[in-house]
């Protein structure tokens, strides 16, 4: 593993140190792990919606949509 050291204000530090004693972490190095993965998992998320938002919808989803989802899935179960 890495090792990465940065820099906080006073401020910044006693809220990182609240959080990690408040929320459970064993370390600030855990909180701020865990704050890079939620980032990562949001950037993640808006490139697929923006992909499925610019791309072209394959059949409209109206009831007859939907009915033959719940077709499919309780024939698959059945």
């Amino acid at each position: 593993m890495s090792t990465m050291n940065i820099s906080l204000p006073d401020t910044l530090k006693s809220f990182v140190d609240e959080q990690v004693s408040q929320r459970g972490y064993g370390t600030s190095s855990e909180y701020v792990r865990e704050l890079i993965r939620k980032d990562q998992d949001r950037q993640r998320l808006r490139g697929l919606l923006i992909a499925g938002a610019e791309s072209m919808p394959a059949a409209p989803a109206d009831s007859d949509y939907f009915e033959s989802l719940r077709t499919r899935v309780r024939k698959a179960g059945g």
